[in-house]
């Protein structure tokens, strides 16, 4: 996979990029991760990529020009998926990493300031995704945000591919509980059936667990 990103902020990424799970992947060949700054994509002689909105109003609102041109030099053919991080798209589900982690190149936009010219979401945007129901300051930590769900979903990328099934939000469950060494912590007791060595019964908990813990913090999960 290849993921190219645009922003305004291109040093925000780097402590994400080069470091756990996306730095192992990218080490491995399995995704290449690229930060292009909009300012250089920018015909103004003072980089700038922002005006006033037409029609009045407090803010700024990024030019379409330069959005234009650094798409523009990054897609490389109709396969390549352009995704604007925004408070306006789906919000991010599992399902919708599953499915963007088949992408083979994405272009991700970090929008800014008062949003994108209109022009921009109509023109180049394929998707619009947002990390949910808040506004932040820009793109960069949604975009941050979905890349690190999307990479570890590529194949190859985590090291047991059973981490990938066991997980919160397959089958719309919450993970299960999980404990390790020691088994008696300060007059807490690990579960006698995970002791059991009966993985049968062991498979049995976790469902009913999941199911539990699901019906009490995220009800809507079950519809």
């Amino acid at each position: 996979m290849l993921i190219d990103i645009i922003t305004i902020f291109p040093k925000m990424f780097a402590p994400v990029l080069n470091d756990s799970i996306i730095k192992r992947a990218q080490e491995k060949g399995k995704v290449k991760i690229s930060v292009y700054n909009l300012r250089d994509y920018s015909l103004d002689k003072h980089k700038k990529v922002d005006d006033r909105p037409f029609g009045g109003g407090s803010g700024m609102v990024m030019r379409p020009e330069p959005m234009f041109a650094a798409v523009k030099s990054l897609k490389k053919n109709r396969k390549t998926k352009v995704v604007l991080l925004t408070p306006q798209g789906k919000v991010l589900t599992q399902a919708i990493a599953k499915r963007i982690s088949k992408a083979k190149h994405l272009v991700l936009i970090c929008g800014h300031y008062e949003g994108v010219d209109e022009r921009v979401r109509n023109r180049l945007v394929d998707e619009e995704i947002s990390i949910g129901d808040y506004v932040l300051t820009g793109g960069e930590l949604p975009a941050m945000v979905l890349v690190d769900s999307i990479v570890r979903l590529i194949p190859g990328v985590l090291g047991d591919k059973n981490s990938l099934i066991f997980e919160s939000f397959q089958g719309n469950l919450l993970e299960y509980p999980q404990y390790t060494r020691p088994a008696s912590f300060k007059d807490m007791q690990v579960p006698a059936v995970l002791l059991s060595g009966n993985h049968r019964k062991i498979e049995s908990w976790r469902k009913q667990k999941s199911l539990d813990i699901t019906k009490k913090k995220r009800p809507d999960l079950l519809g």
